[in-house]
This record gives C-alpha cells, structure tokens and sequence, in this order.
C-alpha cells in the first residue's frame, strides 16, 4: 500500500514540474507558495484529468455550448484556461 500512495506522490511532482515549476523562477518561499496555490486551483478546477474521461475534477456551472470563448492567463500566463462567456 505505501508504495502505491508513493506512486501517485511521485506522478503529482512530476506533474507540478513539468507543468508549473520548470517555467517560473522562483526566489522565495512566499512566492513559491503561491505558484502552488494557483496552480492547485487550475489543477482542481479547470485542467481535464485523463482518469475522469477528460473531464475535470471541480466543474464549474457556466453556460453550455453556446457564446464566445474567453481566455484567462494562470500564473502570469503560463497556463491559459478557456471559459464561455456568459
């Protein structure tokens, strides 16, 4: 059991890095805390999940289909997450 807890502990660092940390330079604690705290929040809210069929795990209830798209950067722009506009 403790190895598969390590497992999913190893895949979240990884995801973290590649997806997150390798592209921002982090020089306090302060900042890096919050670096995480948003990225958790685009992780949980708007990043599709491979294991929920591409969906996400904390949807939000927005519009369905039909209206404009809209872009809002995460993370000074690193990550972009797309939502309809209502």
């Amino acid at each position: 059991m403790k190895t598969y807890a390590n497992a999913f502990a190893e895949r979240w660092v990884r995801t973290v890095r590649q997806e997150c940390l390798d592209h921002v330079l982090v020089v306090s604690r302060r900042q890096l805390e919050s670096v995480l705290c948003g990225y958790v929040r685009h992780y949980n809210h708007a990043r599709p999940h491979r294991g929920l069929l591409l969906a996400v795990p904390a949807p939000s209830s927005g519009p369905g289909h039909a209206g404009t798209v809209r872009r809002r950067d995460v993370l000074g722009g690193i990550i972009h997450e797309y939502e309809r506009a209502a």
